[in-house]
């Protein structure tokens, strides 16, 4: 006896011509995505992930956003910001100035990791140290070779030398990143006796080092003084992370950073008068990134707060194989990511300056069009970051077959990419 037609219809498999074609699009990265969902060991922390990757992501789109190229009369490019045209996007400047979340993340991984270590701490510090160290000299290395090859096929001196300092500018993050990486030890044994109080040595150092440059005697204090807070304004949210790590903050000492943190960063912007771009503006005396001022350390404690606070709601959102899927491949490129986003971009501008004035790549970032054509060049950024990322990924695993010989080499010429970048 046959079954009525409507109830073979519901049994009926389709040809592959008939399936949908946006599903048939989908399915690579559905069954990659169920891949990744079954190699994740159960007891991952998916929420620390996320908001690492979150972090990751927002130093790219801040650098391509927030930064823009001038033409010269000879064809060449210079660095140039809309937030000097555009003072309405300093607070996008706060949203995208994530680097407190990414110490904080930082913090609560290494301690994990060093609870972990069978070896020495020399040797965990060894490990860790070279696991950053090889992506930054594989991108040095390379524009060492490259510097000369575009200097011959005619890119003009001043276009290489923006693009070193671009390419430059984000490496500065690991160099502190690694110190603050070696006073792990350290920072746990602070978490240990004081828990998030452990941090408030360094919000204060930092807060007297701002309160000598520029309160009532700026005039007399050395402009190096500034220096002095480099360490502090950074390890501030490690120490936090650390803490968060061994388990001495909850939601109680949570609300207190994010309320604490929100109202003194808007004294500081309204009594104190602080820059509000939490990154540097062309001509302005003060900044408060390089190095870091109160104001970011205030960020931190209040985006560091929001994050404890998300951390179950997130991680309760990565359960779903789709989200999650693309935290790990971002995670497992970090470095990737952080070495050769600058390098996408200049891909697209430096062989646009040859065409001339090209709106959001090689105009002047003063008018409301080059917001708008930069926001529709950034999906091309994103696609040539991951076709350079198929490439540079392989710095960032051990360079098994590489010899003494290979290293040397990779090392004079990254020396030589600095002295030019920096001289």
């Amino acid at each position: 006896m046959k079954a009525p037609a409507a109830a073979r219809g519901l049994f009926r498999v389709q040809s592959p011509a008939r399936v949908p074609a946006r599903t048939r699009a989908l399915a690579p990265a559905r069954a990659l995505a169920r891949r990744i969902e079954a190699r994740t060991p159960a007891h991952r922390d998916r929420a620390v992930d996320g908001l690492r990757a979150l972090a990751l992501l927002a130093v790219p789109t801040g650098h391509w956003l927030l930064g823009g190229f001038t033409l010269d009369a000879d064809g060449a490019i210079h660095n140039a910001s809309p937030l000097t045209a555009f003072g309405f996007f300093a607070p996008v400047s706060w949203v995208l100035q994530m680097l407190g979340i990414f110490f904080l993340v930082g913090g609560y991984a290494a301690v994990l990791s060093y609870d972990r270590r069978t070896g020495s701490t020399a040797a965990w510090l060894r490990g860790r140290i070279t696991r950053l160290g090889r992506p930054v000299l594989g991108v040095t290395a390379v524009w060492a070779v490259l510097v000369p090859v575009l200097y011959v096929l005619g890119v003009p001196d001043d276009t290489l030398r923006t693009g070193a300092t671009l390419v430059v500018q984000p490496l500065w993050f690991v160099g502190v990143y690694l110190v603050v990486t070696a006073l792990t030890p350290y920072c746990v044994r602070a978490a240990r006796r004081l828990g998030v109080w452990a941090a408030a040595p360094l919000l204060a150092t930092v807060a007297v080092v701002d309160l000598l440059r520029y309160g009532p005697y700026a005039d007399a204090v050395p402009s190096w003084l500034s220096v002095l807070n480099i360490l502090p304004g950074w390890l501030f949210a490690y120490q936090l992370g650390v803490a968060w790590g061994r388990g001495r903050i909850g939601r109680r000492e949570a609300w207190a950073l994010l309320l604490g943190g929100a109202a003194l960063f808007a004294a500081l912007l309204l009594a104190f008068h602080y820059p509000a771009s939490m990154v540097g503006v062309p001509g302005e005396a003060r900044t408060n990134s390089h190095p870091p001022s109160l104001l970011v350390l205030a960020l931190a404690a209040a985006q560091s707060g929001a994050a404890i606070l998300l951390r179950d709601r997130l991680g309760r959102l990565l359960r779903r194989p789709a989200l999650w899927a693309p935290v790990v491949v971002i995670n497992l490129s970090a470095m990737t990511i952080l070495c050769w986003h600058q390098t996408a971009m200049l891909a697209a501008a430096v062989p646009a300056s040859f065409l001339g004035p090209v709106a959001g790549l090689t105009t002047a970032p003063d008018t409301a069009g080059w917001i708008l054509a930069r926001l529709a060049w950034m999906p091309l950024f994103a696609v040539l970051l991951v076709l350079i990322g198929r490439y540079a990924r392989g710095f960032e695993t051990p360079w098994t077959q590489a010899t003494a010989v290979h290293r040397s080499a990779a090392g004079l010429l990254a020396a030589g990419f600095a002295w030019y970048a920096l001289g």
